[in-house]
């Protein structure tokens, strides 16, 4: 099942920061197969040494520390220039592993803190999981940071949206066509879950099989237990204070990769869960600022921390199952390498530099990461090909706001806990009370490139069809036509279900998702919606 490909040296000097305005339309520029096999056979690159994922191809997207970056790039200035097909730094789609190539649904994070060495674990005010062994206070901003991503108008995630797979993509491509499944822009933040697994200690030197069981093992915690429910997932394995997880000190940062790849230190690791993707993400402040303590801010002792997450979120997103997804097939000093790779460690200030991000609620030490688009490291991006939220498309669709922004209400509804589906929020419309009829609506345009509109539903009826029920319609404002998405339903017990209807690009609609209660006494009727998204 394994697809290694050895990254190669990561480099500083970039150029040109994206640009903010939005594109127009979708331009199909693919590179045949045969002449993809032909670039490859032509331009193989020489495997950079220096490289932490030398003899190491598990460590996809790995980050070498600063000192490792700088004899990487030396190496690679004194190596014979490769001629490539196409720019030095452009990413081509490798055809999907297991059918997968990148998230293109909304992402489910789950923070998995891994090894009794956390220590005692207690709740701050924002409802953050702290722990007694972590002396910089890395936990909670990990759980803001995910919580964050997609909020607040932030548009260094926007990068992620022009990239894709599915059956109309081309292995070879190095754009998507209008009509590939693309990485929707994830409105409303992606924490999904967090886990302390305190029944051991972790390694003291965890290798990839070590860190790839345990991801599997979290998605049977969280219940993820099919190959559906863990397309759109992602465990991040966080190895605690002073331990040394696949011997990263003095070497890298972080890597991501996925269960099933045979070149794991250890062996690939077996699911009965489908193909689960996860990153080891050290305690990396141990390693001062090989790791990016201070990179950013001053004394910055997290930024290396949230860069790190950031950098291999990114590239999880845009390659799922690696290499299946997009990479650096050049032939290259960059070959081999994933979006983020490509801008790891360029300076503050510097074009393509890291930089703060103001999210939300929070800020956070982020870097830039690859754009084909607009052949540059963009720490900032116009929303493209995927939608889900934000300029012209539906808003806060996961309700992680804790509220309904964005959303039209009627009767009796509120964001509430009870009702996530995944997160922490999600929108309960009607009540444990009688009612009457209910609803939460919202008028968007589809944004280039979406094709599909989805939500999941819970519903509590303890009536019958005749007096109670739930129901969701699709108006196209646009042709003027209405869809219903959800027939009238009235199920007790029957758990979460997943509607989809189509849109077409361009088009204005209003979504309606009703709970229709008689208001009689002792059969309230109510329902819980959640992760509505437009991919």
């Amino acid at each position: 099942m394994g697809h290694p490909h050895t990254r190669g040296a990561v480099r500083a000097t970039l150029t040109g920061l994206a640009s903010l305005s939005l594109l127009t339309g979708a331009v199909v520029a693919s590179i045949p197969q045969a002449a993809a096999a032909t670039q490859a056979a032509t331009h193989s690159a020489r495997p950079n040494p220096y490289s932490p994922a030398y003899q190491h191809p598990y460590r996809h997207g790995v980050i070498p520390t600063i000192q490792r970056n700088a004899k990487m790039k030396s190496w690679a200035a004194n190596q014979p220039a490769a001629t490539a097909a196409t720019g030095s730094q452009t990413l081509s789609y490798g055809g999907g592993v297991d059918g997968i190539g990148v998230q293109s649904g909304h992402s489910k994070v789950y923070l998995v803190f891994y090894g009794s060495q956390w220590g005692t674990q207690s709740t701050n005010s924002s409802g953050d999981a702290t722990f007694s062994g972590d002396p910089d206070g890395a936990a909670p901003v990990a759980q803001e940071m995910f919580k964050d991503i997609g909020t607040g108008n932030e548009r260094w995630s926007a990068d992620l949206t022009q990239w894709c797979d599915g059956p109309n993509v081309s292995a070879g491509a190095t754009s998507c066509p209008s009509n590939a499944d693309f990485i929707p822009y994830q409105s409303g933040g992606v924490l999904s879950g967090v886990w302390y697994d305190n029944s051991a200690a972790s390694p003291s030197a965890a290798t990839g099989h070590q860190l790839g069981a345990e991801a599997v093992k979290a998605a049977g915690h969280f219940g993820n237990t099919t190959a559906a429910s863990n397309r759109d997932a992602y465990y991040v394995i966080l190895s605690p204070h002073n331990t040394n997880p696949d011997n990263y000190q003095g070497q890298y940062c972080a890597w991501h990769d996925y269960n099933g790849d045979s070149t794991l230190s250890g062996g690939p690791v077996s699911s009965s869960y489908g193909d689960i993707a996860f990153s080891n993400q050290p305690y990396n402040m141990d390693s001062g600022s090989g790791c990016g303590v201070g990179f950013v801010n001053s004394p910055g002792t997290l930024d290396g921390w949230t860069m790190t997450l950031g950098h291999e979120w990114q590239e999880m997103m845009s390659d799922q199952n690696p290499a299946g997804g997009w990479t650096n097939h050049t032939g290259s000093s960059y070959d081999g390498q994933e979006n983020a790779d490509e801008c790891a460690w360029i300076s503050p200030g510097s074009t393509g530099g890291a930089a703060n991000v103001t999210m939300g609620t929070g800020t956070f030490a982020e870097q830039a990461s690859w754009s084909n688009d607009t052949n540059n490291c963009a720490i900032t991006h116009a929303i493209v090909g995927g939608s889900g939220g934000g300029t012209g498309s539906l808003t806060n669709g996961t309700f992680e706001t804790g509220s309904l922004s964005g959303w039209t209400t009627s009767g009796t509804a509120s964001a509430t806990t009870s009702a996530a589906h995944s997160g922490s929020y999600g929108a309960t419309v009607g009540s444990t009370g009688p009612t009457n009829t209910s609803s939460v609506s919202q008028s968007f345009t589809a944004p280039s490139g979406t094709s599909k509109i989805s939500f999941w539903y819970n519903v509590t009826c303890p009536d019958t069809v005749t007096y109670d029920w739930a129901t969701a319609t699709l108006q196209d404002t646009t042709a003027g036509t209405t869809t219903t998405l959800l027939g009238k339903t009235c199920t007790q017990g029957a758990g979460w279900k997943q509607v989809s209807g189509t849109v077409t690009a361009g088009h204005t609609y209003t979504l309606t998702l009703t709970n229709k209660d008689d208001n009689y006494a002792g059969d309230a009727t109510y329902t819980y919606y959640d992760d509505v998204t437009v991919s």
